[in-house]
């Protein structure tokens, strides 16, 4: 039973990597956003988002450090935060990430030019 348990932790570590890359991604695309963005597509200030990510980047860390188990709550919850941002927010600021930096400047009344 011992390499069963030693196969599933390694298994479990592995999963509270990738988590960790998927929290750190999170934490970053919210950094490149721009604060007006989360304002427009009427969702939570960015400084919130950043507050919700870069605690869920620590427990994130935790778990993928083996600090914490991967069973226990908070790497759950701080991968379902990430989740949440990347699945609902990203796509809704998305839209509004290149506005004022010359993006849509170009546009012409037929498209770009």
């Amino acid at each position: 039973m011992g390499e069963v348990q030693g196969t599933l932790l390694y298994l479990f570590w592995l999963i509270a990597i990738i988590a960790f890359v998927f929290e750190v991604w999170a934490l970053v695309d919210a950094l490149r956003t721009p604060a007006g963005a989360y304002e427009a597509a009427g969702k939570q200030t960015k400084k919130i988002w950043l507050i919700i990510l870069g605690i869920a980047n620590v427990v994130g860390l935790g778990g993928a450090a083996n600090f914490l188990t991967i069973l226990s709550m908070l790497p759950i919850v701080a991968f379902i935060a990430a989740a949440i941002y990347l699945a609902d927010v990203r796509p809704a600021v998305k839209q509004y990430r290149n506005r004022g930096k010359g993006g849509s400047s170009n546009m012409g009344p037929y498209g770009p030019w």
